[in-house]
């Protein structure tokens, strides 16, 4: 690592290699670059203080400005990388400059999905920076009322705030359940359940046809002839990983960029992480993509323990979801179809507390909770032990 470490992208997972890396004690150059204006700060806060607060992005901050300068890491925001060349370990950047690395991290994240002919606009917002934030936040403070465009974990937070802050709010998921690919669906039906008791208008199995933008009002065509009308549409369906500069670099990608163990691409010198990685699934083979936060933090920090020479254990995924009044947690690789075994109430008029691990094949492969987080950490140490034992056999 004799010219540095560059990394690529200013998430939580290119944050946290770079303090890490200085926390374990490297001491050479390290850069990281974003094409965000705004030093790291924490994504999660987008879609709940900065909606329902208007939370201004100095208090979302992961470090002070101050910070970065004091442990010498050099952060270049409001750039891209353009290209480069793995063979001489160079990048190329938008502002012109060009930067040699001794290794190279890309954690450049996901890139929300965009619906074919619906680009942002006054009427129709999208949730990825924070700029995107503040514009549905100014936006959902005038609309009477608005259509959510799917039921994952973005959209449902985002129709939390909305009807929160007062809208009348209408959710379309083409699914049957909210949180399909996340959730088993007796979990999914809890959380149908929730966004009712709201007053949310969930509109389950439906897919959405034609979206007219209009100077006053946005107007949805779905099955039957008829039409959702409201001041303002929110489109939710998703992200996919940010390969393409992994593909400029010629790097192998797969719905996201492949990498070994140790988070290595298949160029010497350069590794991934965070929501654009593709990785090892430690108990059942082959690869997975992990997107959420605390998985990308995990990551970058493991990343870091790599370049400095170390063996990093595998990570367990982890996350949470603030949404109408309750904090959904979810542990491992939970799954529609794993068998749950449940403690708590699981009917979907009830707003107690409930803990569910998931099995699959009889085997332990995550847990999903709301209220329970004593539970959910237990889970997360039993994977890591199981991880553990397989890595040693």
């Amino acid at each position: 690592m004799t010219n540095g470490v560059v990394i690529v992208g200013t998430g939580v997972a290119g944050a946290t290699a770079a303090l890490a890396l200085r926390t374990g004690g490297f001491d050479g150059d390290v850069t990281l670059i974003g094409r965000d204006p705004h030093l790291p700060y924490r994504r999660p806060t987008l879609s709940k203080d900065v909606l329902l607060k208007g939370t201004p992005v100095e208090k979302a901050l992961l470090k002070p400005a101050a910070h970065w300068d004091d442990i010498g890491v050099t952060v270049r925001t409001g750039v891209t990388v353009t290209g480069g060349e793995t063979a001489t370990r160079t990048v190329e950047l938008s502002d012109g400059a060009s930067l040699t690395y001794g290794s190279l991290v890309l954690a450049t994240g996901g890139i929300a999905r965009e619906l074919p002919g619906l680009p942002p606009a006054p009427r129709v917002k999208y949730l990825r920076d924070f700029a995107d934030a503040t514009g549905l936040r100014d936006e959902l403070g005038r609309a009477g009322s608005v259509i959510v465009l799917g039921a994952g974990l973005i959209g449902s937070e985002v129709a939390s705030a909305a009807a929160e802050l007062g809208a009348t709010v209408t959710v379309v998921e083409p699914a049957p359940l909210p949180l399909v690919r996340v959730v088993p669906p007796s979990i999914g039906r809890r959380l149908a359940g929730l966004q009712r008791d709201a007053g949310v208008d969930l509109l389950l199995g439906v897919r959405p046809g034609q979206i007219t933008v209009e100077p006053d009002q946005v107007s949805v065509a779905v099955p039957g002839g008829g039409a959702l009308v409201a001041d303002l549409v929110v489109v939710a369906v998703g992200s996919s990983p940010d390969t393409g500069l992994a593909e400029r670099l010629a790097l192998r990608v797969d719905d996201g960029i492949l990498v070994d163990e140790q988070y290595r691409t298949s160029a010497e010198g350069v590794h991934a992480v965070g929501d654009c990685a593709r990785v090892p699934h430690p108990l059942e083979g082959g690869t997975y993509r992990a997107e959420n936060w605390s998985a990308a933090q995990d990551q970058g920090a493991a990343v870091a323990q790599v370049l400095l020479g170390g063996t990093p254990a595998p990570t367990v995924p982890w996350g949470w979801s603030n949404q109408f009044g309750a904090v959904l947690q979810f542990a491992g690789w939970p799954a529609a179809d794993d068998e749950l075994e449940v403690d708590g109430a699981m009917d979907a008029a009830s707003s107690d507390p409930f803990f569910a691990r998931c099995h699959r094949d009889g085997s332990l492969t995550g847990a999903v909770a709301m209220g329970r987080p004593k539970e959910l950490r237990a889970v997360r140490g039993e994977l890591s032990e199981r991880i553990s034992a397989a890595v040693a056999r």
